[in-house]
């Protein structure tokens, strides 16, 4: 359950590990006290929620969660699903949308892993980059499915910022409400057109790989963010990191969960975005969108 008092981090991994697919130990997401400490300095900053995306075959830990929480008081959000075609295990291949679909369902009513962690949102389910596969069609399929049987909204992930209102086409034909749906990582790509047709068919869009300066620049970022606002869709946009290395903590040198509200706020105020506005973006609209009554 989402606690609405308080800010959101919309799309985050806590405990990833892609190091095998990407031969580099620094993709894997694991060093506790560093992330306690975080943690805790969020939490001193009023982000009080993390959406942790991390899903099945990720590295996703969910007693490291649980852990987390008691530890340093920050309330996560955990998901299910599965991410992109190149990270399917082998037996998805041939695994019907029906029997994905009841992989996750039962997560979210019995638990993650044996434990008491539920996962409170279908996430991130993915496409590749420039094309979606026929399995990723058919992992839509099960995340609709999984949200027509549990209520629970959707996020999920783009490749570069490609293949967004493919996404968005497929989860409507299986006739998921789009207020349900947040399209991930719109932020990677100097695209408008394509985020304002997303939004005009009802969905949520993601901001969420802020402060990633070397993959798109946060003054673009700052821009864009003005553009939707002015056009009034200030209320159908989130925000996020998409933390996903040790070297993106501050004790190994990154800069941080923090960086958000301590540099990218400050930004987005100085371009004439108001206090509350930037409360909209990182309170009001993750309380709305996670707190539906299927996220309860």
């Amino acid at each position: 359950m989402i606690n609405p008092l308080g800010y959101t981090y919309a799309h985050e991994h806590l405990h990833i590990d892609l190091s095998g697919f990407k031969d580099n130990i620094d993709c894997r997401l694991d060093q506790y006290e560093p992330l306690c400490a975080e943690m805790r300095t969020l939490v001193s900053k009023g982000v009080l929620n993390i959406v942790e995306v991390t899903n099945r075959y990720m590295g996703r830990n969910a007693q490291f969660m649980l852990d987390l929480m008691r530890d340093t008081g920050i309330n996560v959000l955990t998901s299910t699903g599965y991410y992109t075609d190149s990270f399917y295990p082998a037996h998805v291949r041939n695994t019907s949308a029906q029997q994905l679909a009841a992989e996750m369902i039962g997560e979210i009513e019995n638990g993650i892993d044996g434990t008491a962690l539920k996962p409170c949102v279908i996430a991130e389910i993915g496409t590749s980059e420039n094309r979606i596969t026929e399995d990723e069609v058919k992992m839509f399929h099960a995340a609709a499915l999984a949200h027509h049987a549990t209520g629970l909204p959707i996020s999920t992930h783009t490749s570069f910022s490609t293949m967004g209102p493919e996404q968005v086409v497929m989860l409507e034909n299986h006739g998921v409400a789009l207020e349900n749906v947040v399209i991930g990582h719109c932020d990677l790509k100097d695209d408008l057109d394509q985020i304002f047709r997303m939004l005009d068919k009802g969905v949520y869009v993601q901001f969420d790989t802020i402060g990633k300066n070397s993959y798109f620049p946060d003054t673009r970022r700052v821009e864009m963010l003005q553009a939707l606002i002015a056009r009034g869709f200030g209320d159908k946009i989130m925000l996020s990191m998409d933390i996903t290395r040790r070297s993106h903590l501050q004790a190994n040198g990154g800069s941080g969960f923090s960086y958000l509200v301590d540099t990218f706020v400050p930004m987005l105020l100085g371009a004439g975005i108001t206090q509350r506005q930037v409360d909209t973006l990182l309170r009001d609209n993750p309380a709305t969108f996670f707190g539906r009554a299927g996220a309860l």
